[in-house]
């Protein structure tokens, strides 16, 4: 068979790209979109109710919401005659596994499609029941690529299930599993070839981790211990272990309430009705714990089901199958943030290893006993598990499951799908958060602000820069309030009689020993930047705002002539050049133009042919010097200042660009001049260098509109989204927070007010030149001409 996929129809309209060399923008003529690739999904789905039609759903909508122009998800349904469903607009046909017609049908049509660029399938031998031959001979006539997830994957096979699962696999370019165990597996036991498995682990949804007391409230449990267990209900769930454990339980925690939450499962129901949720109860009684169990015989809908698992103390999963290579309702438990006790599923083990859990024995109550009154006991050690679980979790969330699976179709197609992130929308939530009356606070546990690390006047000057842009794009009232918290700490950290700013001030609103043991001049350059930016929305923002930074603003410079820290003079230009106060002051004129020459002088003294820079190494924040030599331009017109600007910012970005992502330079290993940078060390990369080099990029866009600063504007902002050596979003879009740092294994999950205000300055920067692109495009008949 041949599994090539089909072009596209030799009649695709054409795009042309002209250059108005006048104006000197570069003019964007599309006449026509050629279609989008599709990725046909054969999988059971909504309404049907079981755990892959949920996965299914779950993958899909990840899909939707990451990309944008880069595929079309299309549902081909699994059911049979005994289970028909009436489905949403996404199932676009239907497999009836009754009917050996419908099989061969099916592959017809995926042939016959154009459009139709790969295929997947999940698999589970359960769905296709005794019509595996028939499921053969479909793979065999489909001739696009396929790509087909074993849910389950059964060790020690006997020689007939071996034999069609190579097959299957023999049939299919690539193979998905969601488990290491499951990959050996099928190494060891099916002689698969590795290089064919792709290990993409279940998905989780991300959660916004509300306040667990807050939550046992609002369910009318708060004083409640609560154990939970959930899924569709089925003998192989284990129940009865955690029933007999609990007189044991509740001897020493009278107050416990174990929840079963879930209906009992389609096909259990028609084989055999509510028998085992009747058995169930029959125990309950007889072990006299009807007060201290509770049944929730619902699907529920997710967001009750994640407030369930959130309130929970301790997660229980009593599989009492050995072999069950991986379960959904377990890894939901864990990205909630529940302790988890479980028995020994290969999953289970790969998760819960170096004390992300607890493992016990199968069937064994007493030892379950044991572990749940001791975690009951420990809420420090609960809290222990948990966090040591989200960390384990997190790479599997669902965002970062749509980035394996986006690129897993790529591979499929031969790299020929265009993968576009989506912008996600802005979301203020946690940023928010994270300010009180007084400011923004300093760092998160997770995303729990932790007041006890204090405040800082870097925080509160990035923040109030975010809320400016903000503001000026959006005009909403509530933005005024934050600048105004903002400007009132920038001011509140400003000692007048030094005219110098401190940095840090702890929970009780004061000054920290930190303050004098630190190098203070990048911070003060930078609450210089956040006053002049605040200056420059004059008209825009309420005149006494205006008013009060402006006198901050000319206070703080009397004492900028003992500053020589670098970045610190970058900083002060900026502010320079955005307060507009050169233009009605001589000596802020001669103050931009001296800190510009400085800037000059120590580019000429480091500078080589083949070392374009300021210093003999790159560090962090390396953006913000050529683009304030930029802004020196732009104020004085003085072409030394952009000639070097320029210079010294495309050798910059030469050394952290590649052809397709941004890799800012590494904490862990600076960039030494006469030396490449080591893109062999990863991780030590901070949202902040992100951010300044979108900021930059901007800048340098709007005078060299010919140039490609706009796509790599795009092209780093996508390194929030997951574009990074990861492959995992580092913006959490369930909260509003970004991640603290891209490590070399893993994501620092705090979301701190550097981090997270970093994102937003950068979203904003991209959500205005999207703006300005909407304003150029004019509309032409049967086409748009954008302008950039």
């Amino acid at each position: 068979m041949s599994n090539s996929t089909t072009p596209y129809p030799s009649h695709r309209l054409f795009d042309s790209t002209l250059q108005n060399s006048r104006i000197g923008r570069r003019v964007n003529i599309h006449l026509a979109q050629e279609p989008i690739p599709e990725i046909l999904f054969i999988t059971s789905f909504p309404p049907r109710e079981c755990g892959i039609a949920t996965y299914s759903q779950d993958l899909i909508t990840a899909l939707e919401n990451k990309f944008e122009g880069s595929f079309a998800i299309k549902v081909c349904a699994i059911e049979s005659e005994e289970e028909a469903y009436s489905y949403s607009s996404q199932v676009t046909s239907c497999l009836n596994i009754n009917h050996r017609k419908s099989f061969v049908r099916l592959a017809e049509t995926i042939n016959e499609d154009n459009n139709t660029q790969a295929v997947m399938i999940q698999h589970e031998f359960g769905l296709f029941r005794d019509k595996m031959d028939d499921f053969i001979q479909l793979l065999s006539i489909i001739q696009k690529p396929i790509s087909i997830v074993f849910h389950t994957v059964l060790p020690n096979p006997n020689r007939v299930l071996k034999s069609k699962v190579m097959q299957i696999v023999e049939l299919c370019q690539s193979i998905v599993v969601m488990t290491h165990a499951a990959a050996d597996i099928l190494v060891k036991n099916y002689r698969i070839d590795l290089q064919k498995i792709t290990v993409i682990p279940h998905g989780t949804h991300l959660v916004s981790h509300a306040d667990k007391v807050d939550l046992r409230e609002k369910y009318g449990l708060h004083n409640r211990k609560i154990l939970s267990t959930f899924g569709l209900l089925s003998s192989g769930k284990g129940i009865e272990m955690t029933l007999k454990a609990m007189p044991d339980i509740i001897s020493k925690n009278p107050d416990v309430l174990f929840l079963i939450i879930g209906k009992t499962h389609p096909t259990v129901i028609k084989e055999e009705g509510e028998a085992y949720r009747d058995r169930l109860k029959e125990l309950i009684d007889t072990l006299g714990i009807s007060e201290n169990v509770t049944f929730i015989n619902e699907f529920l809908p997710l967001p009750i089901l994640l407030d369930l698992l959130q309130l929970t103390h301790i997660y229980l999963f009593t599989s009492i199958d050995p072999n069950q290579a991986v379960s959904g309702t377990f890894s939901y438990a864990i990205s909630c943030g529940c302790a988890i006790i479980s028995t020994p599923i290969p999953h289970a083990q790969e998760v819960l290893e170096d004390g992300a859990g607890i493992i016990v024995e199968f069937f064994n109550s007493t030892q379950l006993g044991i572990e749940v009154k001791k975690l009951l006991k420990d809420e420090t050690l609960r809290a222990k598990i948990s966090s040591k679980g989200l960390h384990k979790i997190a790479p599997t969330a669902w965002e970062n499951s749509a980035i394996a699976h986006a690129r897993l179709f790529n591979q499929l197609v031969d790299g020929t799908l265009p993968l576009n992130f989506k912008i996600p929308p802005i979301n203020l939530e946690h940023f928010h958060r994270l300010t009180t009356d007084f400011g923004m606070i300093q760092f998160s546990i997770i995303n729990q602000p932790d007041i006890n690390t204090g405040f800082t006047l870097d925080d509160n000057a990035r923040a109030m820069v975010a809320m400016c842009q903000r503001y000026e794009l959006t005009q909403d009232k509530i933005d005024l309030e934050y600048i105004e918290i903002y400007l009132n700490f920038i001011q509140f950290c400003f000692q007048e009689e030094e005219e110098y700013f401190l940095n840090y001030v702890n929970d009780h609103r004061v000054f920290t020993e930190q303050n004098f043991e630190t190098n203070l001049e990048d911070s003060n350059g930078r609450a210089i930047w956040a006053l002049g930016f605040l200056i420059s929305q004059e008209g825009v923002l309420p005149p006494r705002l205006i008013e009060k930074a402006e006198v901050i603003f000319n206070l703080a410079l009397q004492g900028i002539t003992r500053i020589s820290s670098t970045r610190a003079m970058a900083f002060i230009i900026k502010g320079l050049y955005y307060s507009n106060s050169y233009k009605s002051s001589t000596t802020n004129q001669e103050l931009l133009i001296t800190l510009s020459d400085r800037l000059v002088q120590i580019f000429k003294h480091e500078a080589e042919v083949d070392w374009q820079w300021f210093e003999s190494y790159l560090t962090y924040g390396n953006s913000i010097i050529p683009e304030a030599l930029l802004c020196a331009w732009l104020t004085t017109s003085d072409f030394i200042y952009l000639e070097i600007a320029k210079s010294a910012f495309d050798f910059l970005l030469s050394k952290i660009f590649t052809d397709t992502q941004i890799k800012v330079i590494s904490n862990k290993g600076w960039a030494l001049k006469g030396k490449e940078p080591d893109f062999e060390i990863i991780g030590g990369e901070q949202a902040i260098d992100i951010s300044y080099t979108v900021l930059a990029l901007e800048k340098f866009a709007n005078v060299f509109p010919e140039e490609d600063y706009i796509s790599k504007m795009h092209m780093a902002f996508e390194w929030f989204l997951g574009k990074n050596h990861l492959h995992q979003i580092v913006y959490n879009p369930c909260t509003g927070g970004c991640y603290d740092g891209l490590e070399d294994t893993y994501i620092n999950l705090n979301q701190g007010a550097e981090s997270t205000v970093s994102y937003l300055m950068a979203r904003l920067a991209i959500e205005k030149n999207n703006q300005a692109n909407q304003v150029n495009k004019l509309p032409i008949t049967g086409m748009y001409l954008n302008v950039m």
